[in-house]
């Protein structure tokens, strides 16, 4: 922690979304509809899964800290940027930024983690029914939850450590709405090239082997499912295009960010909204309307308090 007393920058400024006061403010309604849905949707996930006795499997054990991990995601870039919108000199502080850094590397480390799984949880369920109350017990669900979190620590503090001692006294400026950490790391006053190839290899090996983990498993699933004829594997397959469409809106533009991880383009401000702000709202919306437990166990909500409150 010595280098950050060395570091002449105290601060960094973010460059944001946009100059134009008038997009600004059409950016910040946009996005605080997305970040307060998001938010209270995954609240009403994790409040409607622990309160029905019906919703007490592995998968929706899973879904529940998926939930509690996406609101973390939300909070941890969007409300400071929703704040941002209406302060013309967007700063944030060395330790602010620092803070970022780690909270999105442990955020999605943990949700990676996660996903695999909740495609191991289909795996069993759909190609091992019979050995489903058995594998996928409730010592088991805890032990994911906890490798989960650990590998998301641990992917993190390996980043954050090394970008907490690069020296920087020089450019601070990040093109960014939010501390982005290969853009952080090319401000360092010195040659970064290793720095870059390492956080690459990082991030890389974590997406990559938590990516091809999913495609296999979906993929044996699917080939199960479609063998079978009968309503079990209709909601088995809706199920499982639930998975797979939050899957693909999630890894998508994490790997496009590690096919050209420092040189950015355009385009890339605009995944990285959607990744920061609107993949925490994919679990909520996605696993609600294609999920029938998940919905008749809302109705059964509404309907509970509505009576409360008239009587």
């Amino acid at each position: 922690m010595a280098h950050i007393n060395e570091s002449v920058v105290s601060e960094f400024v973010l460059l944001g979304l946009s100059d134009s006061r008038e997009l600004q403010l059409f950016l910040f309604a946009i996005f605080s509809v997305v970040y307060v849905t998001s938010v209270l949707g995954n609240l009403m996930i994790i409040v409607i899964i622990s309160s029905d006795s019906h919703l007490n499997s592995p998968m929706y054990f899973l879904l529940r800290n998926l939930s509690f991990i996406d609101i973390c995601l939300s909070n941890f870039a969007t409300p400071k940027m929703l704040l941002d919108f209406f302060v013309e000199h967007k700063t944030i502080s060395f330790e602010g930024c620092m803070a970022q850094i780690f909270l999105i590397h442990i955020h999605v480390g943990s949700e990676m983690m996660l996903l695999v799984a909740m495609a191991y949880d289909r795996f069993i369920a759909i190609c091992k029914p019979l050995h489903y109350s058995t594998i996928m017990s409730r010592r088991l669900c805890i032990i994911f939850v906890s490798i989960s979190g650990a590998v998301g620590i641990l992917h993190s503090v390996s980043q954050v450590a090394f970008t907490v001692t690069l020296p920087f006294c020089g450019p601070n400026v990040v093109d960014s709405f939010f501390c982005d950490l290969p853009m952080v790391i090319q401000l360092a006053c010195k040659n970064t090239y290793e720095m870059e190839i390492l956080t690459l290899t990082n991030s890389g090996l974590i997406s990559l082997s938590c990516f091809l983990a999913l495609i296999i498993s979906y993929t044996i699933i699917l080939v199960t499912v479609q063998r079978r004829s009968s309503s079990g594997s209709s909601k088995a397959l809706s199920t499982l295009t639930a998975h797979i469409t939050v899957v693909v809106l999630f890894f998508g533009p994490c790997i496009y960010f590690y096919i050209w991880p420092f040189s950015r383009l355009p385009v890339d401000k605009l995944l990285s909204v959607f990744y920061i702000v609107c993949t925490p709202l994919l679990n909520p919306i996605i696993y609600t309307l294609r999920n029938e437990d998940v919905k008749s166990a809302l109705r059964k909500f509404r309907n509970r308090h509505v009576n409360s409150w008239r009587h």
